[in-house]
């Protein structure tokens, strides 16, 4: 029987079956009304504990995190920086802190150019509606696992093109490939 990849969040929590060793944690946050969509990436290692409250699970840790943001062109904000954005549409970056990639339908994928560190503690928040927290086990294939999922995440919830979406996804890897988490043993 194959090793399995990835499971969902809460269930694996549910089930025991939290690596406290350390995983990575992909977190999506899907406009309802549009293509625009968010997605977080979180490393951990090294868990104390893991508390479930009523926001989602607190992870008593240090984490790395990545940020992707899909933009459709017809988005109202594109001028706001995304850090200024509505709480919904938000990531804390700057246009200069982001790698973009203007697809063929002018939809705009970005990346964080640099993983941000969270020290102490983070929390993953319980997915509501068609969002999605899925923990991607860290076996030696993993980063290929996260670029599957975004290849396929981009091009069905933010309608890019299969070969965009493939270019996008090779980016949220080169940004994985940036964390330091698992230096730091």
């Amino acid at each position: 029987m194959a090793e399995q990849k990835a499971v969902d969040l809460f269930k694996a929590y549910a089930e025991g079956k939290l690596p406290s060793e350390g995983g990575y944690v992909v977190s999506s946050f899907l406009n309802e009304h549009s293509a625009y969509s968010r997605y977080e990436v979180v490393a951990y290692s090294g868990v104390k504990s893991i508390v479930l409250t009523n926001e989602g699970l607190n992870f008593q840790t240090d984490g790395n995190k990545l940020f992707i943001l899909a933009e459709p062109p017809n988005y109202a904000e594109k001028h706001l920086e995304p850090f200024r954005r509505a709480a919904k549409d938000q990531i804390p970056h700057r246009f200069s802190e982001l790698d973009i990639l203007t697809t063929r339908n002018q939809t705009k994928v970005m990346v964080s150019k640099t993983p941000l560190m969270t020290y102490g503690s983070f929390t993953i928040i319980k997915p509501t509606g068609e969002n999605v927290a899925f923990l991607f086990y860290n076996l030696p294939d993993v980063l290929e696992s996260i670029r599957k999922f975004f290849s396929t995440a981009l091009n069905k919830e933010a309608t890019v093109a299969k070969t965009d979406a493939d270019k996008a996804a090779m980016l949220v890897v080169e940004g994985l490939q940036k964390f330091t988490i698992w230096s730091k043993k």
